[in-house]
């Protein structure tokens, strides 16, 4: 075996690609349905580095391809995130501080622990920034004790349970998640007879309902052609329309207007067709509903918009993706053109958009470099939480001017999960290789006790409070977990048991800078007892 290792360690790449297929093979099987997903590639790389280890040979990824992934990883994550980041922080202000809190009461219940077994403040320092898996918080802790083998050392003995326990906990999130009470509704469509005088507008029913329907079709008359709904239109008394939406919205606007007609005007094709149509023109691209205004344009409307493998109402205010699927109703004879105008080209689904990959990357790894005086020293964000912030910026504009800001959605997931490999196969052979030495130390004990009882706290006081206190649901809980753990393999496990479930990235992009700027200033402040 040494020679294999020896061969192995003179070549990085191939090392790299050989834990992520094994890795990720391994993370395919399940025990009653549980399967590690991405995290199998971080053990095993930790597994194969220590391996390594004892035959001398240093299977170490290098670490600015663990930089390159993880800040792939973050970027991508911001661009999906982006679109409903800022308008969920307003609303989630609480959970963000209240995982601030958590991660505070655990370094005091790691100062706490640490001295009842005797372990010295370097060593708490860095046991804690392992059990939460934050290495820029063993980074400070570090530089503010002035010792690097104490921290490391507790780094190494905690990191590997700070990943098993938050799996672990996620595990136990998602267990009930189909009674999730903040899951996406299920969109109905249904047409409506009017039987009100008051000649209601359709844009005024929109917003009084939260835009949470739209109107789709609409039929003045038993004799006229069946049209798409416009904004301005005002229903008159036995019209028929058509109604897109949550069934519980759909039933308030059913008894405000009138009732559930027996004819259903989305089965008629003599007037108006239907068809999803792929979004891969960059001039629609960045641009809402509003915008493109397809009714005056081309006397069509959009009713829905799958994007991943989620169905939305197409609000006015709804801003298009590449890569969006937009169901379209439109003119039998235009509907070609309407189809041409979108681009309904598969590469609207692939297309990684160089550009703004590369003008996105650059900005965000450069603001995370920038170097900010601290009390005696210099803190700076690091490259992961600067490509997130500039992902998340990237991904709520848009578009500036021609130039579109955002990549189409399953292209930046498959980025994402990419970036999110590498990181974790290099993370695991840079911590595999620290392992052997932490074990010679007769502390290893006390400070794998000391990492269990701060994760298990941290999973604890997170999954207690979000539940109890702001009644979140498992799926969105779970990505929750993950940034609050700067844990990417986290978020892959809980990724790969929803199948991608968008409020598992928006849950991990909401609290990751609050968790992240928290552990760092809490690392530092460990370090420097």
């Amino acid at each position: 075996m040494s020679q294999v290792f020896e061969f192995l360690a003179q070549q990085p790449v191939l090392l790299l690609f050989v834990v992520i297929g094994l890795g990720s093979a391994i993370g395919h099987f399940k025990v009653r349905g549980v399967g590690l997903g991405a995290a199998a590639v971080l053990l095993l790389s930790i597994g194969l580095s220590a391996w390594g280890a004892s035959y001398g040979a240093d299977l170490e990824i290098p670490e600015a391809t663990g930089t390159l992934g993880l800040a792939l990883f973050t970027f991508c994550v911001g661009l999906v995130s982006g679109a409903t980041f800022f308008s969920s922080l307003r609303r989630s202000f609480g959970p963000i501080l209240a995982v601030a809190g958590v991660l505070v009461a655990s370094a005091a219940v790691a100062v706490a622990t640490g001295s009842l077994l005797g372990l010295e403040k370097a060593v708490v320092a860095g046991s804690w920034a392992g059990a939460v898996t934050n290495t820029p918080a063993l980074a400070a802790a570090r530089d503010a004790a002035g010792d690097a083998t104490g921290p490391t050392i507790g780094y190494a003995v905690t990191y590997l349970f700070g990943v098993v326990g938050m799996l672990v906990a996620v595990s136990a999130a998602l267990r009930h998640r189909e009674q999730d009470a903040d899951a996406p509704p299920t969109l109905t469509s249904r047409t409506v007879r009017v039987e009100v005088d008051g000649r209601p507008r359709i844009e005024d029913l929109e917003e009084q309902h939260g835009d949470r329907i739209k109107f789709s079709r609409v039929r003045h008359g038993e004799t006229s052609p069946i049209q798409p709904a416009d904004a301005t239109d005002l229903l008159l008394l036995d019209d028929l329309v058509t109604v897109v939406g949550p069934t519980e919205d759909i039933d308030a606007v059913t008894r405000e207007l009138g009732h559930a007609s027996s004819h259903r005007l989305e089965a008629d094709r003599v007037y108006l067709d239907v068809r999803r149509i792929t979004v891969s023109s960059e001039r629609v691209a960045g641009r809402t509903v509003a915008e493109i205004d397809l009714v005056h344009r081309f006397g069509a409307t959009v009713s829905r918009v799958r994007r991943g493998d989620i169905d939305m109402v197409a609000t006015d205010d709804f801003q298009l993706q590449l890569g969006d699927r937009v169901r379209v109703i439109a003119p039998r004879e235009r509907m070609s053109e309407v189809s041409s105008w979108f681009g309904d080209s598969s590469r609207g689904m692939s297309d990684i958009v160089p550009v703004v990959l590369g003008i996105g990357m650059s900005i965000g790894i450069l603001l995370g470099a920038i170097e900010l005086p601290v009390s005696g020293g210099v803190f700076k964000i690091g490259s992961a939480f600067g490509t997130l912030l500039v992902g998340l910026v990237l991904g709520r504009i848009g578009r500036i001017g021609p130039v579109v800001t955002v990549m189409p959605y399953t292209a930046a997931q498959a980025m994402a999960e990419l970036g999110l490999l590498i990181f974790l196969a290099q993370a695991g052979s840079r911590a595999g290789a620290q392992i052997g030495a932490a074990f010679t130390s007769g502390d290893w004990l006390r400070i794998l006790v000391l990492g269990v009882v701060v994760t298990t706290f941290v999973s604890a006081g997170l999954y207690l409070v979000m539940r109890r206190l702001f009644k979140i649901g498992g799926t969105r809980l779970s990505g929750i977990m993950g940034g609050a753990q700067t844990q990417p393999a986290v978020l892959a496990f809980a990724n790969a048991r929803t199948r991608y479930d968008a409020r598992v990235a928006l849950g991990y992009a909401l609290v990751y800078p609050a968790a992240m700027i928290t552990k760092i200033i809490v690392g530092r402040v460990l370090g420097g007892l």
